[in-house]
């Protein structure tokens, strides 16, 4: 392998990983962003009440888009693979 081809795998592997947790941070910031306006205008200011929500969008999201992100992964990896055989 050549600078070149490593420079353009490493590339690959940082767009992917955005890919991947990119919208999950994403949709987890607004969820935070959501709870906290709601926090500051009633004024409770508990930990749980941000965690929980967040908790359960994240799961959600896995749940519809978690398998289309092991796909991914998994075309990824024996890309990978077939350039480490030949």
């Amino acid at each position: 392998m050549t600078n070149g081809e490593v420079g353009d795998l490493m590339y690959e592997v940082f767009v992917m990983a955005v890919q991947l947790a990119g919208p999950l941070l994403v949709i987890s910031m607004l969820v935070g962003i959501l709870i906290a306006i709601f926090q500051a205008a009633t004024q409770i200011h508990e930990q749980t009440i941000t965690f929980v929500p967040k908790l359960l969008v994240i799961g959600v999201i896995l749940v519809f888009t978690g398998g289309s992100m092991l796909q991914s992964l998994q075309d990824f990896t024996v890309r990978i693979f077939q350039m480490i055989q030949g």
